[in-house]
């Protein structure tokens, strides 16, 4: 009796931390708007101040995983599937994101970022031939109904704006390379460890962060005051470090699949917070579309259970 209630707990604390998780990266689109309302910072210059303040965490992390008695020896394979997956992750589909949100609204940029459990599920499908259960298909479809269902009220509101196809398609791109990431990092975190695979991804990533600014930057005319190192320091801890390894101790517990349709429940986190914070209005559409969403999320969290029993 008590095996099976120990078996049963793990699933349920995956279930827990991805939800935690998606919450906290739910903020940082609020946190980027916010930050491109009130200082002068461009799309990279922000990225940039993100990864400087996580950079403390990741390399203490990085340290404190390596000197772990059972520290895995990374092989020049996991060498280079880390520094692939942290580029995808949490370099291009940063950048692609922080771009898009200069021309989307905080909503819009969550329910397209959101195609990416369908992603997820469908590489997944394609590339290791891992079976779609029934009531994840459920889940899934109940979930982008409401998601699309959202989006559609969306769009009635921003199809004047001039940028709406370029931003909507740079957080598409973003999407498919965190999707991309999700799925190999579900493969290498068994293997290596959780948080050592997130605090190499992070440092890799941060690499290639700084050598964009560095080619690319306006480095010369960098926005000061308190605001703009503020934003960085929220967008570092409350929406990068924190709910970064949680999503990947998550993944690790119950799968990429699982904390991908569980993630779900971010639009609906953005949009209430972008209605508050930031004053965009909640339409009829976005209340049907987050009825469904949370819908999905529950028969995920029932389809958890019924496995860990």
């Amino acid at each position: 009796m008590k095996r099976s209630t120990n078996n049963t707990a793990l699933p349920i604390a995956g279930f827990i931390i991805a939800f935690a998780g998606s919450i906290l990266f739910s903020t940082k689109a609020i946190i980027v708007k916010m930050a491109f309302l009130h200082t002068p910072a461009d799309a990279l210059t922000l990225l940039m101040l993100r990864m400087v303040f996580s950079l403390p965490f990741f390399l203490g992390a990085a340290v404190l995983a390596s000197n772990k008695k059972d520290n895995v020896t990374l092989t020049a394979k996991y060498w280079a599937g880390i520094i692939a997956l942290g580029l995808f992750g949490y370099y291009l589909s940063s950048l692609f994101d922080f771009i898009g949100l200069q021309y989307v609204s905080a909503g819009l940029e969550r329910l397209i970022l959101f195609l990416y459990p369908s992603f997820v599920v469908l590489i997944n499908a394609a590339l290791f031939r891992q079976k779609i259960s029934a009531i994840q298909k459920i889940a899934l479809g109940l979930t982008y109904l409401g998601i699309g269902i959202a989006y559609f009220g969306e769009l009635t509101i921003d199809l004047n704006n001039p940028h709406f196809l370029l931003g909507s398609g740079l957080i598409f791109l973003c999407a498919i390379t965190f999707a991309c990431y999700l799925v190999g990092s579900g493969r290498l975190i068994p293997l290596v460890g959780a948080t050592k695979f997130t605090a190499y991804a992070m440092l890799a990533s941060t690499g290639g962060v700084f050598l964009h600014y560095f080619l690319a930057g306006n480095y010369t005319n960098m926005p000061i005051g308190n605001a703009f190192w503020g934003y960085g320091l929220l967008l570092a801890l409350i929406a990068t470090v924190i709910p970064g390894f949680l999503i990947s101790n998550a993944m690790k517990k119950i799968g990429s699949n699982n904390v991908a349709i569980l993630s779900s429940v971010g639009p609906v986190s953005t949009i209430v917070q972008a209605h508050f914070i930031l004053g965009e209005r909640i339409f009829m559409a976005q209340i049907v579309g987050t009825i469904l969403v949370i819908a999905g999320v529950l028969l995920t969290g029932w389809k958890g259970r019924e496995v860990s029993g």
